[in-house]
């Protein structure tokens, strides 16, 4: 959630903030009217409560309309609270300062780019062409309904040497490996800043169980920490977990309809850090690098995006995607995404590190970051659209042929 005093202090720089990312900046006069009657009784309510212990003991019959009137305050001050809560869970994160202003995707920057496309002597085909029987959506289709995939024979192993590959490069930087669950409570996701996620109808919801399905491994690798306070040397805290996610890609109606690249269900490694605030945005840089070297450990190029406002996640300060070149769709498709939350995640679940001011202890929230370090199915679809040869077979990447086992896949024969 995002700081109350910030809306209390700079109403109009959150007005604009909020604006850039499609909300009603009307949201901030409406929150502080409510606020303001919130504070207001809240105060009344001390005076009420000092009048109260001012009466003897044997005066509890004069005390009785001091009580009754408290009952009633603690009841008010209660409706507010509830109302100036569900206000709360409708601001974003403030985008940081030099994040793009934009509405959509059209406005977002590229930052930079890396490697060269790769280059075929013949047409290369999209990777449902290449793939033949290694992926199969008919039958999924007919299993579970559309959007949902079997990934058969070597490229399963693939998606595991995947898998392996990302936990290969990355513990020895301190990366805490975790396999989260993959449902989560409803308090839970929204402390983690997901209520536009629930609202927008994009999360799968079990209302027997009250329990939703995460719709990205960084869901429940944040409550991990929660309502823990950290010694500043044990910061940055890394993790990085392997999940099935969920998402209905509510409002992508039509678009990607066929294969795996836009689906109900996939797997994904992600990185998450917990930093101290002075140094989260050189952590985000760290995250950055990391997700960069797992697509150059791939031989795959790619470009940096700077996210405009109107594009970035609901709960981001600073977000950056990677988008990797798919020869058979002649487009670059969005791999990694690296995202700053500032304390917006942190206070929601309450994660604080120790500080001393004035010589006396206390504690400030920390700052949350998650990137991508490998989308399955989309970092599968890069590696046949830009390692398929002439043949029709799908090369193995360098960096993953000790884990497959083979140099060459054959969709269709017997593989090398």
């Amino acid at each position: 959630m995002i700081d109350i005093n910030i809306i209390r202090n700079e109403s109009e720089r959150v007005k604009k903030a909020i604006a850039n990312k499609k909300v009603n900046p009307e949201l901030v006069d409406k929150f502080l009217e409510i606020d303001k009657k919130w504070r207001s009784l809240t105060s009344a309510l001390d005076n009420l409560r000092a009048e109260r212990k001012l009466f003897k003991e044997g005066d509890k019959e004069k005390a009785k309309p001091v009580k009754k009137r408290i009952k009633d305050s603690e009841e008010e001050i209660g409706v507010l609270e509830k109302e100036r809560d569900l206000l709360l869970e409708k601001f974003p994160n403030i985008p940081s300062d030099d994040a793009p202003v934009g509405v959509d995707d059209s406005e977002n920057v590229v930052v930079r780019e890396v490697g060269e496309k790769t280059k075929f002597d013949f047409v290369p085909k999209d990777y449902l062409s290449v793939a033949g029987g290694l992926i199969n959506t008919d039958i999924a289709a007919k299993v579970a309904g559309s959007r949902f995939g079997y990934i058969l024979g070597d490229l399963a192993v693939m998606e595991f040497a995947l898998v392996k590959l990302a936990f290969d490069r990355l513990l020895p930087h301190g990366f805490v490996p975790v396999v989260p669950p993959v449902m989560i409570k409803p308090e839970i996701l929204k402390g983690m800043g997901k209520a536009k996620f629930i609202a927008g109808d994009d999360a799968f919801y079990l209302p027997k169980d009250d329990l939703y399905m995460v719709g990205s491994s960084e869901h429940t690798i944040g409550p991990l920490n929660m309502d823990t306070v950290f010694e500043p040397g044990n910061l940055p805290a890394r993790y990085l977990g392997f999940s099935t996610c969920f998402r209905r890609e509510a409002g992508s109606y039509g678009k990607d309809t066929k294969g795996i690249l836009r689906v109900h269900q996939f797997d994904k490694v992600e990185m998450f850090s917990i930093a101290l605030p002075e140094k989260s945005e050189e952590e985000h840089q760290f995250l950055l690098k990391q997700a960069e070297g797992l697509v150059q450990d791939l031989g795959l190029h790619y470009r940096i995006v700077s996210i405009c406002t109107g594009d970035m996640g609901f709960e981001n300060y600073k977000q950056y995607d990677i988008e990797t070149w798919m020869p058979g769709q002649n487009q670059y498709r969005e791999t990694c995404s690296a995202s700053n939350t500032t304390d917006y995640q942190a206070r929601g679940l309450n994660i604080k590190y120790k500080t001393q001011k004035n010589g006396k202890p206390g504690g400030e929230y920390v700052h949350m970051l998650n990137c991508t370090a490998i989308p399955i199915g989309r970092m599968l679809i890069a590696i046949i659209e830009n390692y398929q040869n002439k043949e029709g077979n799908i090369m193995v990447p360098e960096a993953l042929r000790e884990y497959v086992g083979k140099k060459e896949i054959k969709p269709n024969g017997k593989n090398i």
